[in-house]
């Protein structure tokens, strides 16, 4: 790759070309000298504590302020009599006094209106008053992607993947109703209680336009915005994917790609498609992002292609994150292909839904022996086969048969110490996940083997010889 163009401060790294309703509130803005002049008696920027529908009558209390932007102040919001909790988008009439500003609060909210998707901010209703307009949307404890950046810096790539699927998914929904979003960043991805993310603040979104229709307005966040954007040429669903690489590389490295102190030299190196791609990386992740960030707006991965690569395909996702993990390194612990198999398996034997006629000892060992005897000649020696050891191709190991006097255990621990074939082995057994990049080796399935059958046999009912 070429020569890096970043630096590790930036001052525009949170600067915004349009509505940012969301920002952290502790971002860092000029000091200004202290005014002399008296505190107004109530700015229209600072709603009242109790906040009252004319049309419904219905009222709500004002609480801590969320966040803040451009144009708007989001807070929370609780309706009086039922609690329910909202976060509420406060624009004042005073900054939206031009036709053209208040056409764009007006799109915002018949946008946002009609999306109902797992993944995207949910819009629940609107009023305006004689001083403000009032937005309620789903309200998310915890915070943004953007906090969770700034108190980790980093995050693991099973992280990334987690956050990256659910981002997708909801970008997926908004680009097959048309729309483009077009300021997808780390503080418009949400994180609610239960640690799932969605795609919110719409005030840059836009309606997806032919090529030869399509605005050639530059808005977004500088970092973020993709080549054909600065060219003027205007946003595609491309556009949002480009962004969508930006994220990806700021969650794993740690800044964004484009990142310098001076915006005309970031636009450069955006133009000019100039990053690095730190040596920490995967290999999968490095390809991920070079097939992303594409000059040609045609040639990068669509959102399907990104979800097909081998970064999700080959990797592990967790199914949750824990409450922890947005301030600190999570515990992670990837699932063992080889145990959940030899698990769901016991279970099916000896689980809760057992058979009514109840089978004597020998019957159940003779059932263990031959599920063994079935493991063994179809799942390892089958896959033995196809290895190969030092380039050469190992020819099938042939399964030898239970003894009849001997216990299934004892003769799987006889087989385990007498072949030593994880020496003659030198690669993994197919898993339908790869942990980490952790490879499940032949002994190792065996070894689990042994484990979930001693425990199988230690929790069998002794026989009982006297009724029969």
């Amino acid at each position: 790759m070429e020569s890096a163009c970043y630096v590790q401060s930036h001052p525009y790294q949170n600067h915004v070309l349009g509505a940012d309703v969301f920002r952290a509130t502790h971002q860092h803005s000029p000091v200004l000298p202290p005014s002399p002049k008296p505190d107004p008696p109530r700015s229209p920027q600072q709603p009242c504590k109790l906040v009252t529908d004319p049309l419904t009558g219905r009222s709500y209390t004002k609480g801590r302020l969320l966040g803040k932007g451009g144009f708007a102040r989001c807070y929370e919001m609780a309706e009086v009599g039922t609690s329910k909790a909202y976060a509420v988008k406060v624009i004042p009439h005073s900054r939206v006094a031009k036709p053209h500003q208040k056409e764009k609060i007006v799109n915002e909210i018949e946008l946002h209106r009609e999306l109902h998707h797992k993944h995207v901010v949910k819009f629940s209703h609107h009023f305006e008053d004689s001083e403000n307009i009032y937005i309620f949307l789903e309200i998310c404890s915890r915070k943004s992607l953007a906090h969770i950046w700034k108190a980790r810096h980093t995050l693991l790539e099973p992280e990334v993947r987690y956050y990256l699927k659910q981002i997708i998914s909801g970008l997926k929904y908004l680009h097959l109703k048309g729309i483009l979003h077009r300021d997808l960043k780390l503080g418009n991805f949400f994180i609610n209680d239960s640690m799932e993310l969605k795609v919110g603040d719409f005030g840059l979104a836009a309606r997806l336009e032919p090529p030869e229709q399509r605005k050639k307005t530059i808005c977004g966040t500088p970092n973020y915005l993709a080549p054909e954007v600065l060219y003027r040429q205007g946003h595609g669903p491309e556009s949002d994917i480009w962004s969508l690489g930006c994220v990806m590389y700021t969650l794993l490295c740690g800044t964004p790609p484009f990142e310098t102190s001076d915006l005309k030299e970031t636009y450069r190196c955006i133009k000019q498609v100039k990053y690095t791609l730190p040596a920490c990386l995967s290999s999968a992740a490095k390809h991920l992002l070079m097939a992303i960030l594409k000059r040609t707006p045609g040639e990068r991965l669509t959102l399907d292609q990104i979800l097909e690569h081998e970064f999700f395909t080959k990797g592990y996702t967790p199914d949750k994150l824990p409450v922890s993990s947005c301030v600190m390194v999570p515990d992670l612990h990837p699932p063992n292909p080889a145990k959940s198999l030899f698990t769901k398996v016991a279970k099916s034997l000896f689980g809760k839904h057992k058979s009514k006629t109840k089978k004597s000892p020998s019957e159940e060992k003779d059932d263990i022996s031959k599920l063994v005897s079935g493991l063994v000649k179809t799942s390892i020696c089958r896959q033995l086969s196809y290895k190969t050891v030092d380039g050469n191709e190992v020819a099938p190991v042939a399964s030898p048969t239970l003894n009849g006097n001997s216990s299934p255990v004892e003769t799987l621990t006889e087989e385990a110490s007498g072949k030593s074939i994880s020496r003659s082995v030198h690669g993994s057994l197919v898993s339908s996940s790869d942990a980490f990049e952790d490879c499940v080796t032949a002994s190792g399935v065996m070894e689990t083997a042994l484990e979930v059958l001693k425990d199988c046999l230690s929790s069998m009912p002794a026989g009982n010889t006297g009724s029969m």
